[in-house]
């Protein structure tokens, strides 16, 4: 009987189909604002034909020299075992290793800000591509302009409302439309080519020269609006762990890029007839009947690029958390047999509260173009500086390196400094954003911190522990204790101690249980374990997960068991401190808000029992009192 295996072909083109949806549904929909804003408010450059073929050779060049050339030819290489992003960069700095005033210490902050700008843009990014597309229906039908928000609102609800369902079923229908959305995209761009061929002169890079120098400060604030059409770059990187350099790159080249191109140079040529169409010149390539058929479809698109968005948000929340820069969430894995599928409700309504606000409070899409573009700006600049200095870690030599760094840092800053003007108007939210998050991920680790020294302070050395045992043995009750403690040293944990003195007793078997987070994204099984046997029954065990791995205990115990380690894991008792933590003003610590904020995020945080899958039956939780 002959087994049937899918032609690699057919994989090839599957992966294409894939990266599609998920990969490219943001910056896919840049050609619905994006032209549009570069001649929007005031101070922009006049809408005649040498500025507008200025404007189309900028957004041509930027399409070649950030994303087909900085991302797709530089940047995926940077890979950390496969996966991208900026908190991949990060890990690869080795942020535990790392102490202030060093530059890798100054970096990895870098990279933590850029990853919080992120989170700006994952509200930003559903709320503007939405009411972009639903902005259509002004020009098929103007009457409706009163119900565009509320329609938007809807819309944005219904969209987070089924994010519990998970995007797996959803995603396969994800590939196959924004195909027909590129699709759609060549054939509009080409119609508008074709009845004014004359603006494929936006090739000529001259024309980019001659807008800054007859422009000046106006021309270079305009790279604000150009940058709209890269906004999806870091996407491109985010999601290299899901599909591999080489799907990206052949759907990057092969239809999104001719699609993208094509579609502005044929906006281009409907303003150099209809100037007035600049209200919204990508509706306006389309005949009046296909209209509302296209604000349907764009409609799709958009929305498919705000899951894209929303996803990649719970995706760098959950690796926040595995690297200890956020306090444990309630995670849920919405497949079974695919770890990268995770839901957590907490950052869901929290993002859609922020959609919402933004759309009613900014009211249109020209509105929100101020807010946007000001946090991938300068996220960009974070990850070209964190890829060159990790460059030697992917085998990237020096001189090369340093050639990249002289390309795309000026690039990358010219595009930031143009943002920059966006703060007054809009683009203080995302900053706004990006700092609230900052002040928890810092709190967090720093209180973390204080906590493990006010700890440290009750506990006792290991030596000493075991030589007591030894000479004044307590009643040894049978089974495993298994002791969950977050540092890996020399010293007790205190749960233990607490446990002895309010019982009198110690299991026959006693595990101290670390569970370290590595610098890569996924931990081999083999590897997964590593433990020391200290004498008297007790033992260490170091349970290692990478970044992007669900941390099950049990499970790894269960291995542990097959390894040899005498461990009876149907019968274990985990043994966890619970504290209680308390803000003191005279305590010297952390600032006093700090350390405020430190405690309310404990309080909240997800209980370690559901974070590392324990048996609700067999854990048993000490009460200790710390002051910070």
């Amino acid at each position: 009987m002959t087994e049937t295996t899918t032609p690699p072909l057919v994989k090839q083109r599957a992966a294409v189909l894939s990266t599609l949806g998920v990969v490219f549904g943001d910056i896919g929909t840049s050609p619905l604002y994006a032209l549009r804003e570069s001649f929007g408010g005031a101070g922009a450059p006049a809408l005649d034909v040498p500025d507008l073929l200025g404007v189309l050779s900028l957004i041509l060049w930027s399409l070649i020299l950030v994303i087909s050339i900085k991302y797709l030819v530089f940047v995926l290489r940077a890979d950390n075992q496969g996966e991208g992003g900026i908190i991949a960069l990060v890990a690869l700095l080795n942020p535990w290793k790392t102490k202030p005033g060093q530059a890798r210490y100054v970096l990895m902050l870098m990279g933590l800000f850029g990853a919080c700008l992120l989170y700006g843009d994952g509200t930003i990014t559903p709320a503007i591509s939405v009411l972009s597309a639903v902005e259509g229906l002004r020009v098929t039908a103007p009457q409706l302009d009163p119900f565009i928000v509320p329609l938007t609102v809807i819309i944005l609800v219904l969209l987070f409302m089924v994010q519990q369902r998970g995007s797996g079923q959803i995603g396969r229908l994800f590939g196959p439309v924004m195909l027909i959305w590129f699709l759609v995209l060549a054939v509009l761009g080409l119609r508008g080519i074709l009845s004014h061929p004359s603006v494929l002169a936006a090739f000529n890079p001259v024309y980019s020269v001659r807008f800054f120098v007859h422009n000046g400060l106006a021309g270079f604030l305009t790279l604000g609006s150009v940058f709209l059409v890269v906004t999806g770059g870091e996407a491109l990187y985010a999601d290299l762990g899901h599909f591999g350099i080489a799907p990206i790159r052949r759907a990057w080249f092969l239809i999104v890029f001719p699609a993208l191109f094509l579609n502005y140079l044929g906006q281009g040529a409907i303003l150099m007839d209809h100037p007035d169409a600049i209200q919204a010149p990508f509706f306006y390539l389309a005949p009046s009947w296909a209209t509302l058929p296209l604000v349907v479809l764009a409609t799709a698109a958009a929305i498919i690029a705000s899951q894209a968005v929303i996803s990649g948000t719970f995706s760098l929340t959950r690796q926040a958390i595995h690297l200890g820069q956020l306090p444990r969430m309630r995670v849920i894995f919405t497949q079974a047999d695919e770890a990268g599928q995770v839901y957590l409700p907490l950052v869901n309504w929290l993002l859609m509260a922020a959609c919402l606000a933004l759309v009613v409070g900014f009211g249109s899409s020209d509105a929100l173009a101020s807010a946007y573009g000001v946090a991938v700006s300068l996220d960009m600049v974070v990850t070209t500086l964190l890829a060159i200095a990790v460059a030697r870690r992917y085998h990237w030599r020096p001189l090369l390196a340093l050639w990249a760094g002289a390309l795309f840092i000026p690039i990358d800053s010219a595009f930031l400094g143009a943002n920059l003007a966006k703060i007054p108007d809009g683009g203080w939210y995302a900053l706004l954003i990006a700092g609230l998050i900052f002040a928890v991920m810092w709190s967090w680790r720093a209180g973390r911190a204080l906590l493990a020294t006010r700890l440290s302070r009750r506990a006792i050395q290991q030596d000493a522990f075991l030589k007591k045992i030894e000479t004044d043995p307590p009643y040894r009750v049978p089974g495993t204790a298994v002791v969950m403690t977050g540092h890996y040293g020399q010293c007790v944990p205190a749960a233990l101690m607490q446990h002895m003195a309010c019982t009198h007793i110690l299991h026959e078997r006693v595990i101290f249980l670390t569970v370290v987070t590595a610098d890569q994204p996924h931990v081999p099984a083999n590897e997964r374990l590593d433990f020391e046997n200290l004498g008297q029954g007790v033992m260490r065990v170091r349970v290692h997960y990478g970044f992007s791995q669900p941390p099950n205990i049990p499970v790894a115990l269960k291995l542990g068991e097959h390894m040899g380690i005498p461990i009876d894991t149907d019968a274990a008792t985990y043994i966890l401190g619970q504290e209680t933590l308390i803000a003191r003003r005279e305590v010297p610590g952390l600032p006093y808000w700090q350390e405020l904020l430190f405690v309310w995020l404990a309080r909240n945080a997800t209980r370690a029992t559901a974070y590392y899958r324990l048996p609700e039956d067999r854990v048993l939780e000490l009460g200790l009192q710390v002051s910070l």
